[in-house]
């Protein structure tokens, strides 16, 4: 690192503060960038809310010239248990934000390496989140459009910055598109579709808060059969289900909640939620009492969110390959033709390249890529082989 460019970590109010303002000086001429909650990045680096601290740490450094001016930041954490899962030890990075120079991008991946090497791992991802794979993870490379909530946007040039350092392509995550004409659906998913219905034994229900204890467990229970045995995914407990759902209870509208039983057990979901990136994005990073006030009135009562975003979907092992994924399809389209329904289109976001399942279900819907974001790997030893993430099915 030259003697031009100096790190400060992030430890006092003043550096938090700067923390969370940098990217909108960076962007400030960019027309898509929307800039996130402040509440919701600061969440992720207080132990007290995130449990990832109790099996690991966190780091944060801003990066600055001559003049002291800030031209960059990033922060740097680890799970053990997480790491462990890997062929080596691996940490992570993310919040990467810096200005296009080779030389400023290698001072703040080098200060996260030569952490994470002091903390026994070997290799480190990025750029990903300290928390849930669905918030701030991967490298936009394609696509550069205005983001959805909490999904990455970044200029142009990261990528190349990553991958003059070393990192290499972990996977990709694609964001599937498509709009509410009608059409578009694969004939496969309708035969599947009729011939769950013709199975009394299987049933579709939207979430109603009146019983949200039942969905809470029935999520759980999804949830850990379906996604826990994916890498870097913990299962949940029924207590942490309850809070996402007190959490999502002011922004959810529940006709965007299917469960799918199988004699009354749970065995798969299709979650989405409006896109509050259409409201947000004139809150400046903030959400104090008035702007979610506004929030709530532009969510109710306006309806200014016309975008979904498909924020999960899960069958659990015993009951995958038999079209639950057309019937939950089905069941939301008999919401979708009402006349009723203010929303104009859907992204299914964070589908990664290594789930060829879940993408043939997005082709299927009539869905097609229009974002690309990248999760890259370093491995600290250089001569180590690289291998990407393994197919899951």
């Amino acid at each position: 690192m030259k003697e031009q460019h100096k790190l400060i970590e992030v430890k006092d109010n003043q550096h938090v503060k700067e923390f969370l303002a940098f990217p909108s000086k960076l962007y400030k001429s960019d027309k898509n960038w929307i800039r996130p909650l402040d509440e919701d990045i600061e969440a992720i680096f207080d132990a007290s809310k995130n449990k990832n601290f109790r099996h690991g740490d966190a780091i944060r450094w801003l990066l600055k010239d001559t003049e002291n001016k800030t031209i960059g930041r990033i922060a740097a954490f680890y799970n053990e248990k997480i790491a462990r899962k890997n062929n080596q030890p691996t940490g992570a990075l993310g919040f990467f934000d810096c200005i296009e120079n080779q030389e400023a991008a290698d001072a703040l991946f080098n200060s996260c390496k030569n952490w994470l090497k002091d903390k026994g791992m070997e290799a480190m991802d990025g750029p990903v989140n300290f928390g849930d794979r669905d918030n701030f993870w991967g490298c936009l490379t394609d696509g550069f459009t205005q983001p959805v909530y909490n999904m990455p946007y970044n200029f142009p040039y990261y990528h190349q910055l990553f991958e003059r350092y070393g990192f290499q392509n972990y996977f990709n995550q694609f964001t599937y598109g498509r709009d509410f004409s009608p059409g578009g659906l694969d004939p496969v998913i309708q035969k599947k579709a009729e011939r769950l219905a013709r199975n009394p034994d299987y049933t579709f229900e939207t979430i109603t808060w009146k019983n949200n204890d039942k969905f809470a467990e029935d999520f759980m229970i999804i949830f850990n059969k379906a996604w826990a045995s994916f890498p870097g995914v913990k299962k949940i407990s029924k207590l942490h289900a309850l809070a996402l759902l007190k959490k999502m209870k002011p922004i959810m509208d529940t006709r965007l909640v299917h469960y799918a039983y199988y004699k009354k057990e749970p065995i798969a979901f299709f979650i989405m939620m409006p896109d509050l990136y259409q409201i947000i994005r004139k809150f400046k990073g903030k959400f104090n009492y008035l702007n979610k006030l506004r929030l709530i009135y532009n969510l109710r009562y306006r309806k200014t969110c016309t975008r979904i975003i498909g924020r999960i979907f899960g069958v659990v092992p015993e009951h995958q390959g038999k079209g639950l994924e057309a019937g939950l399809i089905k069941a939301f389209e008999k919401i979708v033709i009402n006349t009723n329904f203010h929303y104009n289109d859907l992204q299914l976001n964070w589908i990664g390249d290594f789930n060829p399942s879940m993408m043939k279900v997005a082709e299927q819907i009539g869905a097609k890529i229009y974002k690309t974001h990248i999760t890259f790997r370093y491995l600290f030893d250089r001569k180590k082989p690289f291998e990407r993430a393994k197919t899951v099915n």
